[in-house]
């Protein structure tokens, strides 16, 4: 099975990205969301790419903290509707309650490449995150495309407080590359959200007039957001398809009745999807040439609100565009190769071709997933692509899913923490023993386990390599950058097991997590030994790497670590834990590299526990 196909035209049209925002205002998502990503209705059956702004998720302490250990429900709802309709999240960044969530087609995965994301607070002056803005950027078949979830000030007056904190947002955000290093420097700019745009001069009772006599047109003149769009430098360039829907805020919850409190709120467009093209004269595209004339046009096709949805006092709104490219990179970096059907154990053989100047790195692996994967760590087995014996590797037996099913192969790339190439899906038809679904129910059931919080926590973090991490990054004007703790259960906890070699896991009581410690051995390890149960060895506690599981730390006691790290740096300080050198490119003392047998999971952790 060859990689997915490439077309041969010169000139292409993305059928659609679909765009969502929805203040959803702390509450619990509802059971259905179909409707609101026009699924199920055709429309969305050559859409290519959803991105999802969401505002006010539940961010008090308590619910941050699950959300931390867990996964937040919004972001699994949409997860779960999305993956049967083929929908991979491909990168997802949050801040405080406001959360962003881009999905594509699996097979579009290849051409999405320089993913980065960025946040910037602008509430209390830039100490608070329930304000503020957050993006994901990415190269879109050689096309720089970034989108801007914003929650701006509320109120009527705060209009010249919206427009600071947008140019703050805008001037605070910068991404790394040669190009479109500013939010406005990308081709194509989605910028939506709770923006709190309001209508000035009319009073409640005209507005609501106009509403019921379906005459919105009176109400445009005096929305803030349209008479900006003239006044505002900053938002010269923006566009937005016109408002033939009612204002979306603020409703009663549960009704589509607007404001019956004593306030009375008036009525307001405050939820928008706006979309700004870069002048083709202007910049270099992402091959460093400069673009044509009508290199991108953008058409929308539909912009409503739905107001079905009644768990908030807003009303989600939706846009779907039409996006034409004059041009196309349509050579995936990594093309694999497989045979149509796996039914024994040695036809598992993996052959792929690298492009010209595609950057491999020794941390670069090839996943197994399941048709319908919900994002790229929820793999049901790996291999690591070391260039052992030329372009070419193979799953062990072991890792192989018994059964059959349909599944694709996907090579990530450490370096640009992407799918770099994927398969067309094809069969495997392995017969089912005792012994071997035992061994193989864990993997197996990955793709079936909750393991979005990996992504979701780390959006950076996805590269097995600690030495190659790059570092989520959050902006306000006036707050340094902190380093996050970053947590999540332990797959004990959660039933299931995250490694290829489960039977490689020290057994342990349930409320004992493992920790692996600097010198390869595990906090399994020590329990047991203090606590008089049978001994590990520091070899056994070296499981096979789940890139997965790579640059979070488990969901544990926090006064466990501090015990365990004491000991072990009580008896490394008397000599008897020397530190190995990870790899040529890591800074010493990390432990060894992959190509020396060890997990990088591990030596991820190892990293972190030492405070590297």
């Amino acid at each position: 099975v060859p990689a997915f196909p490439r077309p041969s035209c010169s000139s292409f049209v993305l059928p659609s990205i679909t765009v969502v925002t929805w203040n959803v205002g702390t509450a619990m998502p509802p059971n259905d969301v179909t409707s609101l990503l026009h699924l199920n209705t055709g429309e969305t059956n050559d859409v290519d790419m959803i991105a999802i702004g969401l505002q006010e998720v539940n961010s008090k302490i308590n619910k941050r903290l699950k959300d931390a250990l867990f996964t937040d429900q919004w972001s699994e709802l949409f997860m779960d509707v999305l993956s049967p309709f083929h929908f991979i999240l491909v990168s997802t960044v949050r801040m405080q309650g406001v959360i962003l969530l881009v999905f594509a087609k699996y097979y579009h995965l290849p051409f999405l490449q320089d993913i980065q994301t960025d946040c910037t607070r602008t509430g209390l002056g830039g100490y608070w995150g329930n304000k503020g803005g957050v993006s994901v950027r990415l190269s879109i078949f050689g096309h720089m495309v970034c989108f801007l979830n914003c929650h701006l000030p509320a109120h009527l007056e705060k209009t010249e407080q919206r427009k600071e904190d947008f140019a703050t947002i805008l001037h605070m955000q910068q991404f790394e590359g040669p190009v479109a290093n500013g939010i406005l420097d990308h081709d194509l700019v989605f910028w939506f959200g709770d923006l709190n745009f309001r209508i000035e001069s009319l009073d409640i009772c005209f507005v609501k007039y106009a509403i019921d006599s379906n005459v919105l047109s009176q109400l445009w003149e005096k929305d803030q957001l349209n008479i900006a769009k003239s006044t505002w430098p900053v938002l010269r360039g923006f566009q937005e398809g016109p408002l033939n829907f009612p204002p979306t805020f603020k409703f009663d919850v549960g009704t589509n009745k607007y404001d019956s409190s004593a306030k009375k709120r008036k009525p307001a467009w405050t939820d928008r999807i706006l979309w700004k093209i870069k002048p083709p004269s202007k910049g270099l595209g992402t091959g460093g040439h400069r673009p044509s004339q009508g290199v991108l046009s953008v058409s929308q096709l539909c912009y409503c609100s739905h107001m079905e949805y009644t768990v908030s006092d807003h009303k989600p709104v939706a846009a779907i565009f039409a996006v034409q490219f004059a041009s196309k990179v349509d050579k995936p970096l990594v093309e694999i190769y497989v045979a149509d059907e796996w039914s024994r154990p040695e036809q598992a053989v993996v052959r792929y071709k690298m492009a010209v100047g595609f950057h491999r790195s020794s941390w670069d692996w090839i996943g197994l997933y399941r048709v319908g994967f919900r994002h790229p760590k929820d793999y049901v087995s790996y291999v690591w692509a070391r260039n052992v014996s030329g372009l070419q590797v193979m799953f062990s037996e072991e890792a192989l899913p018994k059964g059959n099913g349909e599944y694709i192969l996907g090579y990530y790339s450490n370096t640009s923490s992407s799918i770099a190439g994927v398969t067309e899906p094809f069969q495997i038809s392995l017969p089912r023993s005792e012994e071997g679904s035992s061994s193989t129910d864990s993997s197996g059931s990955s793709s079936e386990e909750d393991d979005s919080t990996l992504v979701l926590l780390a959006p950076k973090s996805r590269s097995p390599s600690p030495g190659k991490m790059k570092r989520h990054r959050s902006r306000s004007p006036s707050l340094a950058k902190f380093q996050g703790l970053i947590l999540r259960p332990s797959s004990r906890d959660r039933g299931t097991s995250r490694s290829p070699s489960p039977q490689s896991r020290c057994s342990l009581p349930r409320n004992i997590p493992t920790i692996h410690l600097p010198d390869g051995s595990s906090f399994c390890q020590t329990v047991q030994e203090q606590s008089g149960l049978r001994h590990v060895s520091a070899a056994s506690s070296l499981t096979r790497a789940d890139p997965r599981n790579l640059g979070l730390l488990p969901a544990l006691r926090l006064e466990m670590i501090d015990q365990a790290l004491g000991q072990r740096r009580e008896s490394a300080n008397q000599g008897y834990y020397p530190c190995q050198r990870m790899s040529p490119t890591s800074p010493p003392g990390c432990g060894p590299s992959p190509k020396e047998g060890h997990s990088p999971q591990e030596l991820k952790r190892h990293s972190c526990a030492m405070g590297r």
